[in-house]
């Protein structure tokens, strides 16, 4: 039990000087305010010297190869722009002159058209033309003949009647009867 007694003793005399030590924090504690801030000078100046000499450079690199390429492309797309609307005042154009082409050539075709419909409508003028005077010849004729007809049966149909009376003329006499009443 000795023993352990003086071991219970050794051992809160140890955490007595322990105490006595830890009385706050580390960093608080002012008699190692030079050595934290010689560290944090030693620190912030590696920190500086990294940044400015490895990463800074490396990411203005990088912005400027961006700002290159953005401005590359920009230009690749006012190009671009530039030449679409020239394409599209050539396609224009191109529309324009299709159109008036189609519109001579329809109006070639309507010339042509119009001078066979002209050249039919006179052939066919024509032909009604000799037609009609090929019918108006036929009529005198078969007016002539009807006349001639008209006399010959008017000079039977009066020689029948007069038979059918009981009379007899001569054909001089018939004719000369005829011929005075178709004069009027």
């Amino acid at each position: 039990m000795a023993n352990t007694t003086e071991e219970a003793a050794g051992t809160a005399t140890e955490a007595a000087g322990h105490a006595t030590e830890a009385v706050g924090m580390p960093q608080l504690d002012f008699a190692s305010f030079p050595n934290q801030i010689f560290w944090l000078v030693v620190a912030l100046f590696v920190i500086y010297f990294i940044l400015s000499r490895i990463a800074l450079p490396r990411i203005g690199g990088i912005i400027a190869d961006r700002q290159s390429t953005i401005t590359n492309d920009i230009a690749a797309a006012e190009e671009l722009k530039v030449k679409a609307g020239e394409a599209e005042k050539t396609y224009n154009q191109a529309l324009i002159d299709a159109r008036s082409e189609a519109n001579r050539i329809v109006a070639e075709a309507r010339l042509e058209i119009q001078a066979d419909l002209d050249k039919a409508t006179a052939k066919a003028d024509a032909e009604i033309a000799a037609r009609a005077a090929e019918s108006t010849k036929r009529v005198e004729e078969i007016r002539a003949h009807a006349a001639e007809n008209v006399t010959e049966v008017a000079k039977a149909t009066t020689a029948e009647i007069l038979a059918a009376f009981g009379g007899k003329a001569d054909a001089k006499a018939i004719t000369s009867a005829i011929n005075a009443r178709l004069k009027g």
